[in-house]
């Protein structure tokens, strides 16, 4: 087999506006005057609009952001929220990875949990929600909801990995008698952390979206998204634009950390690349 040359990464364009300058400093100066003229034009149809109650401005949002930072209760609820969408995409992210694992060793398992993960994947997450807060209560729904949305992203995804995998390593692996941890450091995790990285570009913005949805829905105590709830059902928009932003930067953070974290995983388990039997033996590189 011919070996794929690899393709490099897109680049960021970012830095290509101001190419004298050094591709960090490009890129934060880009990203001052892309977030500059997205707030100019906000606060230009918030004096068009002149109904503060309608669409506020992004100076007064901020200065209400602050107010809301000042006290306890906004980081008790941005905390709460935080842990319980985190918890939900941990359990989803080890429940995904183990049902993959079963399912595709254990073949008369894909057969059974199919059905169960198109049922999920194809139900609306508002059913959901009124479905668990019958059984569960509010508490503790926002983390079964975040199951939900990120166990079958992190099941096809791995499952499609596993079963891609280079069937010539495995036999070399075998032939030469590695042990079941070898194996899993040296051919099974390489090949499965890219698509885990791929699930959780996927699955971890829309699972806290879904979380925070979901609290808007039952209303748990100590969260975003009873206040967000209660902007509404005031008409405090100054207050409703201002708790989204946390919600919109911790989405954001989230996606970040998880996909460094993901990066740094395949830096340590590098993808092995495909064996070719006329350059010698791929063992000698790959998994030994």
């Amino acid at each position: 087999m011919r070996r794929r040359p690899v393709q490099p990464p897109p680049a960021d364009r970012r830095g290509r506006f101001f190419p004298s300058l050094p591709r960090p400093l490009a890129r934060l100066l880009v990203g001052v005057l892309v977030t500059a003229f997205w707030l100019g034009l906000w606060q230009l149809l918030a004096w068009r609009m002149a109904q503060p109650l309608l669409l506020p401005g992004p100076v007064t949002v901020l200065r209400r952001l602050r107010t809301l930072a000042a006290t306890a209760l906004f980081w008790q609820a941005v905390l709460t929220s935080l842990g319980r969408i985190v918890a939900g995409i941990l359990t989803g992210l080890a429940a995904g990875s183990l049902l993959a694992v079963l399912t595709h060793f254990i073949p008369p398992l894909y057969t059974l949990f199919y059905p169960f993960i198109t049922v999920i994947r194809s139900t609306p997450v508002a059913s959901f929600v009124i479905l668990l807060y019958i059984w569960i209560g509010q508490d503790t729904l926002p983390i079964f909801i975040s199951v939900l949305l990120v166990l079958p992203v992190v099941w096809a995804n791995l499952h499609e990995a596993l079963s891609g995998v280079d069937a010539e390593l495995l036999e070399m692996a075998h032939v030469f008698r590695l042990s079941p941890w070898r194996r899993l450091c040296r051919i099974y995790l390489p090949s499965l952390i890219p698509a885990l990285a791929a699930s959780c570009r996927s699955s971890v913005g829309l699972a806290w979206k879904a979380g925070i949805a979901a609290e808007v829905l039952v209303v748990p105590a100590l969260s975003i998204g009873r206040y967000l709830f209660e902007s509404k059902l005031y008409l405090e928009t100054t207050d409703l634009f201002a708790w989204t932003i946390p919600v919109t930067l911790l989405s954001l953070l989230l996606e970040r950390l998880m996909l460094r974290l993901m990066a740094l995983a395949e830096r340590r388990h590098p993808h092995p690349a495909p064996t070719n039997r006329k350059e010698g033996s791929p063992c000698d590189t790959q998994i030994t």
